[in-house]
């Protein structure tokens, strides 16, 4: 049996990237099916490994910065420049600045932690001589609406006292007054393409303070306290710029991020994938393949809304091809991406068990949940090409029977002529 397999997974958050992933799933694939023929695209959605992902794929080229992270405290950081012909871009990931994974887990506070980090990323880029900034957005752990992206750009963002505010989320309570007079001027000079989840908005019952809050640390109470803040930022940022953002598609992207990139500093916002697949090339990958295996953290009800698996599937749709997602774990309303183009999932946890042990364990987990994805998958081909095979042995049985038949009413017995 030759099969070609597509294996296009994301990263497993808070343990291994989408590389590593993929080369384990290929290795269980090629343990399962020798002769399987294994084409290996790890994505990214403009979270960790972006940057990375991009500059690879260009042959561009990476470079090292220390900037403020998300608890106040220097993180080392880095941003991509793009390779090959075109305008001068860089590449930059919010996350390496402000991503969840820069948060201690006891330090998981939306309402204190701050993209300013980000800001600076954008600054040493244009001391680059950019032209353009293409900007990913995801993992983020603030949920400041880009305020502190913009604070470390210049924008000062006051009271009622005319002071500035602080770092956080909750700062935004106390917002009065948007000063864009001393924006880096050098913004002007660049375009700032952001990748983003364009189902996140930035308020309401979608909004980033009651969907993604509650994963960075925030208590009921906390989420209540961001969204209020959060709807004073809008409204004052309408009051200076004439930009609804409120529900904005993408608005909400990365703790509010969105909001700022374009209400602050005139960017624009995208469909991740419009983005990430212009230089990963998944479609071209797809049409060679007859089965794709992706991968995610965690497969759930909210994995239609922009997630990797959804996306894999919606394209390899396209195809007519059978896709099979393997996840750490499986949550809530996950049955809901049978409507969305995946055919069968499993996660790859046999037993009961600590997300610690989970995590150290993960690379074998992988390698065996793939080789028995690829067993049953071939069973189901043997399968198939067995019932072929009695299909055609009937065809050819009935077609001799009816032959006989024929022969025998071709003859009519003397009493009848």
């Amino acid at each position: 049996m030759k099969l070609t397999v597509l294996i296009a997974p994301s990263g497993f958050k808070g343990s291994i990237g989408a590389q590593r992933v993929a080369d384990l799933i290929a290795e269980g694939v090629v343990r399962g099916l020798p002769d399987a023929s294994v084409i290996k695209a790890p994505l990214v959605d403009g979270g960790e490994g972006f940057t990375e992902a991009i500059a690879d794929a260009t042959g561009g080229t990476l470079h090292e910065v220390t900037v403020t992270g998300p608890v106040a405290h220097p993180v080392a950081s880095f941003f991509g420049i793009l390779g090959g012909a075109g305008p001068r871009t860089a590449i930059i990931e919010m996350a390496a600045a402000a991503g969840l994974s820069l948060v201690p887990a006891d330090m998981r506070d939306p309402t204190v932690t701050t993209s300013y980090g980000v800001g600076e990323l954008i600054a040493a880029a244009l001391d680059h001589d950019v032209d353009r900034i293409l900007l990913g957005c995801g993992d983020s752990g603030i949920n400041d609406g880009g305020a502190g992206m913009a604070q470390a750009l210049g924008v000062r963002l006051v009271d009622g006292d005319g002071e500035s505010i602080g770092f956080g989320g909750a700062q935004l309570a106390r917002l009065d007054r948007i000063d864009l007079s001393g924006r880096d001027p050098r913004l002007d000079d660049v375009t700032i393409d952001a990748a983003v989840n364009w189902h996140n908005v930035l308020l309401g019952q979608r909004g980033v303070a009651r969907v993604f809050g509650p994963q960075k640390g925030a208590t009921p109470r906390q989420v209540e306290q961001l969204e209020a803040a959060l709807e004073n930022y809008a409204a004052k940022i309408l009051a200076e710029t004439g930009l609804d953002m409120a529900y904005l598609p993408g608005s909400g992207a990365s703790g509010g991020l969105g909001t700022g990139l374009v209400a602050l500093l005139g960017g624009n916002l995208h469909p991740r994938y419009d983005i990430v697949m212009q230089y990963l090339e998944l479609d071209r990958l797809i049409a060679r393949a007859d089965l794709v295996i992706t991968a995610e953290g965690c497969l759930d009800g909210q994995t239609p809304y922009g997630k990797i698996p959804s996306e894999v599937a919606r394209r390899a749709k396209q195809f007519d091809l059978p896709v099979v997602v393997l996840a750490g774990t499986i949550g809530k309303g996950v049955t809901e991406n049978f409507d969305h183009g995946i055919d069968a999932f499993a996660s790859i946890l046999k037993r009961p068990g600590s997300l610690d042990d989970a995590i150290a364990d993960t690379d074998r987990l992988l390698v065996q949940a793939a080789e028995d994805c690829i067993r049953m998958v071939g069973v189901g081909v043997t399968l198939s090409q067995s019932n072929e095979h009695r299909a055609a042995q009937s065809s050819s049985s009935s077609a001799v029977n009816i032959s006989r038949v024929g022969r025998h009413a071709d003859f009519t017995p003397d009493d009848e002529k």
